[in-house]
């Protein structure tokens, strides 16, 4: 089950001298009042679900932007361990390569494995393609979700926090709003019934429209198929967020799924992960996935652990 997936994906303050800090203190302090000053008001929000449907609009532009690719590294936690990945998207399909398990470089032998492992898609036309074509999948399953939020939830205005470190564009006000279902929605598919049971807060960036967090939460069982084909349980969450990587860039920074239910009304099934992606560079637009691999291979000897 994709709640929100996008195999598409952070700002770092500097320091200055003691002998000039009082002069940067008074610069900053004024180039904040003049930010303040054309910043909008959330009082000009006041309806959440415009703004939300601002955002979500220039996610889907976002999403439809096929020129602008990135190589960036992710680490998997589970209750099992870690695992860390480096990835480049490409024109083809996204190339990742394993390069730790626990924080720990991979032993010749599993290197050796993962060499091989995504040579195949190299060596064999068929297995590339259908790699794009689960990709695509994912993705157009993960944006009828973002496109159905305006009408799936009710917003109301819940406060503001600055954003930080993976999160919008750091120092940036967001706005946070509170949802819970729209009791008249209707979820057109069994991609978006996971939304009727959904209730949490968003993170809206009111300058950029973008999305800078997710944070939901199951408040009830929800079925699928009129609970033939499977439910989740009550008290599932998942949180998606995202940062500006530079140039009104965003990117996915993390993404957190806890979900237990059954499938078929049989088969148990847990998802425990959390994901975290960082170190952001751009890439020609044009890469093909056999160039990928080598893009991916340097980098893990220029940038070891």
């Amino acid at each position: 089950m994709t709640v929100v997936n996008s195999v598409s994906r952070r700002s770092l303050a500097g320091s200055f001298p003691k002998s000039v800090a009082h002069i940067c203190a008074s610069i900053l302090l004024l180039a904040a009042a003049n930010g303040a000053a054309q910043q909008p008001s959330v009082s000009a929000y006041r309806d959440p679900a415009e703004l939300v449907q601002q955002a979500v609009q220039n996610e889907i532009k976002a999403a439809n932007d096929d020129s602008t690719r990135f190589l960036f590294r992710g680490t998997k936690t589970t209750p099992q361990g870690s695992t860390t990945r480096l990835y480049v998207e490409t024109r083809d399909a996204t190339a990742g390569l394993v390069i730790a398990y626990n924080g720990k470089p991979l032993t010749p032998e599993q290197r050796q494995e993962e060499k091989a492992r995504v040579e195949r898609f190299v060596t064999n036309p068929e297995e590339l393609r259908k790699k794009h074509e689960q990709e695509r999948a994912s993705a157009e399953r993960s944006l009828r979700i973002v496109r159905s939020l305006p009408d799936a939830f009710l917003f109301e205005y819940a406060g503001e926090q600055p954003g930080s470190a993976g999160i919008g564009r750091t120092g940036a006000t967001l706005v946070k709003l509170r949802f819970r279902p729209n009791p008249r929605y209707e979820p057109p598919s069994r991609v978006e019934e996971v939304l009727t049971g959904m209730e949490g807060y968003v993170l809206v960036d009111p300058v950029r429209y973008r999305l800078a967090s997710i944070d939901g939460t199951l408040s009830k069982e929800v079925g699928f198929g009129w609970g033939i084909l499977g439910h989740l349980d009550r008290g599932g969450h998942f949180m998606v967020q995202q940062q500006e990587v530079g140039d009104n860039l965003w990117e996915l920074s993390s993404m957190t799924l806890r979900f237990t239910g059954k499938i078929l009304l049989i088969k148990n099934f847990s998802i425990d992960s959390t994901e975290v992606f960082t170190g952001f560079k751009r890439v020609p637009s044009d890469l093909t996935f056999a160039q990928a691999l080598e893009l991916l291979q340097k980098e893990e000897a220029s940038n070891p652990l």
